[in-house]
């Protein structure tokens, strides 16, 4: 391994002795030292790569472009300091050619005290030339446009967010056809809103916020470009030209403003469409790029904004599901009772990722005796069927409880026919049932448990124990089978935690690491007045690469004098 004289020989070379590539980089992303295995794989000697910025000199994109410094992982994770890996990265060889590979970047600590970050990387498979612009400056060959084209596919179907597959449009385009991407979006009220205004600069896209923002509306009788695209009638050429007479609208305008300020000498305006309306329109020009746009140009860049159309109608009727599915859900998860003696408190997070809603679901009642239910779930599935099926399944069990007076795990049982009997549309589903009462100053839990983690109690002192008793199969896995009940005391100042899986489960850890880091953290937390307590331990214990919805219930036993 070749570094400068801070590296220390040590960590020289147990690099070294690695059988993979290895570079070391400082802060600023600045090459400190490299490995000769990365030598070899880099086709480049030390002495080019100490010294260089690592992102500008080798990361790419899979065409050989320049890698934006803002879609840069390895780069975010040695500004960053974390730790972070990948699969998605191509590194240019000092002969030009691409090296795909799989990689981890983690800070690392030097002798020196300085801060470094350590990337680790192996071939992912052969390498390849880059694919070069044509001599022709903008104008692709064939091969180039069906290559543009199934990228075009492939990003914007990887995502049901609107904005983010807008973003992935831009950096597909620019600077590959356009020097400038502009995007004006069409509202569900008709307002017109400039949603981008894109530039290529130095290896990078460059958002113009002060050219975005509010539009003018769209008028009915302008044959201006943008007008008619907005419409819907057809694509058109446009240059600064096009806007030197007297505007025949506010669009216009703002147009002219448009060309002004960046330049453009030459640009094509195509409709944004989806299957059933226009979504708005989509601008390239060129600046720097001498050519001017043709008809081929033109039409390439229509099969591009037909398909982007088709991925972004996707994903706003996903999103309009979504909107349902969460509505539904917030309005069916209850309020809590007032019950002397325990005060309660709620947390319920929606799964950051639009693919998934619906499932979890608490519920806290008071029942005929006086005895307090609690109630905690999860439905197989995140999607309208799930949360649809949280509220039958919460009203069926309000039902039984209410009517019957019986132990959690008679009611739980009847639950489980419902299930398999089409009382309850649900497969299947995960549930933590319990009754909470008080006699004599003495205060009792007593639940059943059908396939959920188990809850956790916490003392005042900070003693936390998860109670693992009372466990049973899912719902309408085995509604034959009888169910435990399991019974315990709760001594004045103790916490009860019912919560689902999304507060414990991570990728990177077992489901036994995570119920003990939940633990931990409630312990510490157990002098914490409740909601305080309550924020804290959601914010502590939720792992942060979990995908999932979380619910999560606390009761604290506090008698009253008179108890």
């Amino acid at each position: 391994m070749r570094g400068p004289d801070g590296v220390q020989g040590d960590v020289v070379r147990a690099l070294d002795a690695l059988g993979t590539g290895a570079y070391l980089a400082d802060a600023q992303g600045l090459i400190v030292a490299v490995n000769v295995r990365g030598e070899r794989l880099l086709a480049r000697p030390a002495a080019d790569l100490v010294g260089q910025d690592a992102h500008d000199l080798l990361h790419r994109t899979s065409c050989g472009e320049p890698m934006p410094r803002a879609q840069c992982r390895i780069r975010d994770s040695v500004l960053g300091g974390d730790t972070q890996q990948g699969e998605d990265e191509w590194l240019e060889r000092g002969d030009g050619t691409l090296l795909p590979v799989r990689w981890l970047a983690t800070p690392c600590d030097t002798d020196d005290r300085s801060s470094t970050t350590l990337i680790l990387f192996h071939s992912a498979g052969h390498q390849k030339r880059p694919v070069q612009r044509s001599p022709s400056g903008g104008r692709l060959s064939e091969l180039e446009r069906l290559a543009l084209l199934a990228e075009t596919t492939t990003l914007l179907t990887s995502t049901l967010e609107i904005h983010e597959g807008l973003r992935h449009l831009i950096t597909l385009v620019v600077p590959r056809i356009a020097d400038w991407a502009v995007i004006d979006l069409i509202g569900e009220q008709g307002e017109v809103w400039r949603f981008a205004v894109a530039q290529a600069e130095g290896g990078t896209v460059v958002f113009r916020e002060d050219l975005q923002g509010p539009m003018p509306p769209v008028p009915q009788e302008s044959q201006m470009p943008l007008s008619r695209a907005l419409r819907g009638v057809a694509s058109a050429f446009a240059g600064p030209e096009t806007y030197q007479g007297p505007p025949d609208s506010g669009i216009a305008m703002e147009q002219r403003r448009l060309f002004e300020a960046t330049g453009m000498h030459s640009a094509v305006v195509v409709p944004l469409r989806t299957l059933h309306d226009v979504m708005g329109a989509v601008t390239l020009g060129r600046s720097a790029q001498p050519e001017r746009f043709t008809a081929m140009d033109a039409a390439l860049l229509e099969d591009i904004a037909r398909r982007a159309g088709m991925a972004l109608e996707n994903a706003r009727l996903y999103q309009r599901q979504r909107k349902v599915a969460e509505t539904m859900q917030r309005h069916l998860l209850p309020k809590l009772p007032h019950a002397p003696g325990r005060s309660m408190t709620v947390r319920y997070l929606p799964a950051p990722d639009a693919s998934h809603v619906g499932g979890d679901w608490y519920d806290a009642f008071t029942l005929v005796d006086g005895a307090t239910a609690l109630a905690v779930g999860d439905v197989v599935g995140h999607d309208l069927e799930a949360a649809a099926g949280m509220a039958q399944l919460r009203n069926i069990l309000r039902a039984y409880a209410v009517s019957q007076q019986q132990p959690p795990s008679k009611i739980v049982e009847w639950l489980d026919h419902a299930t398999t009997q089409g009382i309850a549309e649900v497969s299947m589903a995960t549930l933590v049932f319990a009754r909470m009462t008080e006699n004599a100053g003495r205060c009792e839990l007593s639940w059943t448990n059908a396939g959920h983690p188990p809850p956790l109690l916490v003392t005042h002192e900070g003693v936390a124990r998860c109670l693992t008793d009372g466990q049973g199969a899912l719902l309408g896995l085995m509604p034959e089978q009888a169910r435990p009940d399991a019974t315990v005391e709760l001594l004045p100042g103790s916490t009860l935690i019912l919560y689902t899986d999304g507060l414990i489960e991570s990728r990177a850890s077992t489901l036994d690491e995570g119920m003990d880091r939940l633990s931990r953290h409630a312990a510490a937390l157990a002098h914490r007045p409740l909601e305080d307590f309550t924020d804290e331990l959601l914010a502590r214990s939720r792992p942060p690469d979990n995908d999932d919805d979380v619910a999560l219930l606390a009761v604290r036993y506090v008698p009253s004098p008179s108890g």
